[in-house]
Formats: C-alpha cells, sequence, structure tokens
C-alpha cells in the first residue's frame, strides 16, 4: 500500500477538511491518475487501472471532494479467497487536507458500505520506511479496537528482483462491525 507522506497545511490540527467523500465514477478516473500523479511519492498505474477501479471497483474504492476538487483517493478490493478481508491498494491525500484523517475516513466510509458487510479483516502491504502508512494503519487498529500485525510478504530479491523495497502484510482483525459507523453510502 502506498499513502502520500504528510506535508505542511495551513489548517490547525484535528480539524477534518470539509469534503465530501463518494464512490467514484468513470468520469473520475483521468482525476484519481492525476491526484496519485501529483503525489510525486505513489507509483502511477495507468490511467485504464484507475477508470477500472473506478468502475469494477466503485464499491471498494473512495474519493474525496472539495469544492468540486478530488482531494483523496482510496482504491481496495475484497479477495476472492478472503471474503471477510479488504485489502487496501493505495491512499493519497492532496498536500492541502493531509494530516487531518481523511486516508482514515475514506478507508473507514468503505468499510460502512453494504459491499464490505461480510469484512472484519483489513490488509495491505507497506514497505519498512513508510511511516505516514505505518501511522495510518495503527490509528486504524486503534479505531477498530483491534490489533495490527505484519509479517514480510513480498521480498525485495526473491520477489521485486532487487528493485523495491520488501513490503510487508499489514492485518488487522477481525474486528467487530459493531464499531464502524452508521452506514451512509451504499
Amino acid at each position: 500500500m502506498r499513502l502520500a507522506t504528510a506535508g505542511p497545511n495551513d489548517r490547525s490540527a484535528g480539524t477534518p477538511p470539509p469534503v465530501t467523500i463518494r464512490r467514484p465514477e468513470r468520469e473520475d478516473g483521468a482525476a484519481v491518475w492525476q491526484l496519485v500523479a501529483d503525489s510525486a511519492t505513489l507509483d502511477t498505474n495507468s490511467i485504464y487501472c484507475n477508470l477500472l477501479q473506478c468502475t469494477h471497483f466503485s464499491a471498494t474504492c473512495a474519493l474525496a471532494e472539495h469544492e468540486g476538487e478530488i482531494v483523496g483517493w482510496v482504491s481496495g478490493y475484497i479477495p476472492p479467497e478472503e471474503p471477510d478481508t479488504y485489502f487496501v491498494w493505495q491512499v493519497c491525500t492532496a498536500e492541502r487536507v493531509r494530516g487531518q484523517g481523511l486516508a482514515r475516513r475514506l478507508i473507514i466510509s468503505v468499510l460502512t458500505r453494504s459491499a464490505c458487510d461480510g469484512v472484519t479483516r483489513l490488509k495491505s502491504t507497506i514497505t519498512e520506511k513508510n511511516a505516514p502508512s505505518w501511522a495510518l494503519f495503527n490509528a486504524l487498529a486503534a479505531s477498530l479496537d483491534s490489533t495490527l500485525a505484519r509479517a514480510p510478504h513480498f521480498e525485495r530479491d526473491s520477489h521485486f528482483a532487487g528493485r523495491h523495497e520488501t513490503e510487508h502484510m499489514v492485518s488487522i482483525g477481525p474486528f467487530r462491525r459493531t464499531i464502524l459507523p452508521v452506514r451512509r453510502v451504499a
């Protein structure tokens, strides 16, 4: 999982940015791609991949809008072999809204959808040096009143041919669904 690193912003700590979180639509694909590209820290997928995420996987992806601009994105899916698990692929927030808990709110918003009714576990992969992602997943574990486990999953030499840091599988859960906020989006 990739999370754009936190940067400076002019909001006071603890004040959530005034955003709307919703399911993505096909028209959002190019803007999602641009948000990820602008982060300069995330791997960009093709625009076609983002279009598929915004259509085929819209029930398990979310975006945040502020004044008509996309300022946040989470992509994820429920692995066919693990119907109780939501796997977070990528999380990104625009620099001007970072540090306000938006990434956590995006993920929680997906977990409250009917597509995730059977989900009691959360997973992702994170590199050792990705402090913002570790902070996010530790905060999610606390929010879900659950524990966080980690183990090497895709290793630098054996899986990435030495071209990428080892990705650690992060697992949260099982968690009680009753701890989630009331569902707002189908």
